[in-house]
């Protein structure tokens, strides 16, 4: 059912789940939201499941009327979030009625936010996924980015409106985009193509953001990284969170619309757990590193995902406040 039209699009706004990862043994992008924390946490809210697809936003927020009764959810960065001119918070489910109209102001830290709506984005499955592959032209709302006109359909919620709008999470439980750390990686699969100084240089200086970044990597600008021979390596399978190094010695980040080969030596790997905080950086961030094993990896990821799994039972058991 028609629940939404789209009044501006903003910068940058699809329609994007959690990807389509069985597809990348044939050379498919992935895809899916950038940070798929905050898209997972959307969806909890609002009573979906965790993976349905919903609108990601960057930079400029889009300006949304809504056709019909609803509830919403937005979650990822900072934004400064009005419903008929009149501020609502981030990180809470809203009840929203036929006329409402949902506008975005200035962002406050991070860049991009996810708009959840119950029932979900009803859009075509594409190779198992929603989310849009603006590149390749499919999934998503016609394979591309939303415009002005454009009538968003929803799938129906599993839940009365009334028994999930005014959810919320405790503050402790909402990710932390303003503080200053360092992203966390594994080193390899190639460090040692790289000389004892460029692995110290990677952990001990900080890298920029450059403008010429966007969905599909991140290229940073900082104190090259020497090889110990070349860069060049024979192709072979990349993920988003690969830290490829290239000949000039400036790093590339792989993310959500990352392909699925390259011939670059890869110098480390960011752990699952800060991929959704790299992916609220914009260009002119800074960004620092930081190295751990890969048991510790593996420990905070399956930490987080009990924090999920009891977010999503205690809002489900939650009454409507």
């Amino acid at each position: 059912m028609e629940f939404a039209k789209i009044e501006k699009a903003g910068v940058l706004t699809t329609v994007q789940d959690l990807g389509r990862h069985s597809y990348q043994v044939f050379g498919v992008s992935a895809c899916g939201g950038m940070d798929t924390l905050a898209l997972r946490l959307a969806n909890i809210l609002v009573g979906n499941n965790e993976g349905d697809a919903v609108l990601e936003a960057t930079i400029i927020g889009p300006h949304i009327t809504f056709l019909r009764e609803g509830v919403i959810a937005i979650t990822g960065g900072s934004f400064s979030v009005y419903l008929n001119g009149k501020p609502v918070p981030m990180w809470k489910s809203l009840l929203v009625t036929e006329g409402d109209e949902l506008t975005f102001d200035s962002c406050k830290y991070g860049c991009r936010a996810y708009i959840a709506f119950a029932g979900g984005i009803d859009v075509p499955m594409v190779m198992g996924s929603r989310s849009t592959f603006i590149r390749g032209n499919y999934g998503g709302f016609e394979g591309r980015a939303l415009k002005k006109g454009d009538l968003i359909q929803i799938g129906h919620s599993r839940f009365d409106y009334r028994r999930v709008s005014g959810r919320k999470f405790k503050s402790g439980d909402v990710p932390d985009y303003k503080t200053a750390r360092p992203v966390r990686i594994v080193l390899g699969p190639h460090n040692n193509k790289f000389t004892n100084e460029a692995i110290q240089t990677l952990v001990s200086n900080h890298y920029n953001v450059s403008n010429n970044s966007d969905r599909m990597g991140y290229r940073l600008e900082g104190k090259p990284l020497q090889h110990v021979n070349k860069a060049d390596i024979i192709s072979e399978f990349i993920t988003p969170g690969v830290i490829q190094v290239p000949a000039n010695g400036q790093p590339i980040v792989h993310m959500s619309d990352a392909g699925t080969s390259g011939g670059y030596t890869v110098v480390g790997v960011i752990i699952s757990v800060d991929l959704p905080y790299m992916a609220q950086k914009k260009p002119g961030d800074q960004i620092e590193f930081e190295v751990i094993g890969v048991e510790e990896a593996q420990k905070l990821l399956s930490k987080q995902e009990q924090l999920l799994s009891e977010l999503q039972l205690a809002n489900l058991a939650m009454p409507s406040r």
